[in-house]
């Protein structure tokens, strides 16, 4: 039951606000293309139907942002490893140039996720005290 409801929330999640998540997320962080966008939306859908299953609470958003990232350090990685001896004769300007994934956007990204948890608990917390 609560895996099903979880299932059908992702995607009308995905289908009302999917596309242009992941255009805003996939032109900050890193560039997408269809297959990195599918990429991110199955792992995104994986580890959502997990958590569901498991009963733990995750954001949808945090998830999506978060395989943004995997596939951008991938991307970084995968170019580094294939182009090591080409990259030898690059100077560190360069190198730093050819980074893949803007590193303020993961910062920011960060700094907004440590905000959000302790402000929604808060807020949280104190409906619950109002009703109460």
């Amino acid at each position: 039951m609560w895996l099903a409801t979880g299932a059908l929330g992702f995607a009308l999640g995905a289908a009302l606000y999917g596309r242009r998540l992941v255009r805003m997320v996939g032109s900050r962080i890193t560039r997408l293309n269809p297959a990195r966008a599918l990429c991110v939306s199955l792992a995104t859908a994986l580890v959502l139907l997990g958590a569901t299953w498991l009963g733990l609470p995750v954001s949808t958003t945090h998830v999506a942002v978060g395989g943004v990232f995997g596939v951008g350090f991938y991307r970084e990685w995968d170019e580094r490893r294939t182009q090591r001896s080409q990259r030898e004769a690059l100077p560190p300007e360069e190198l730093h140039r050819r980074r893949l994934v803007r590193r303020t956007a993961v910062l920011r990204t960060l700094a907004a996720w440590a905000v959000t948890v302790p402000i929604s608990g808060s807020l949280a917390a104190a409906i619950a005290w109002a009703m109460g």
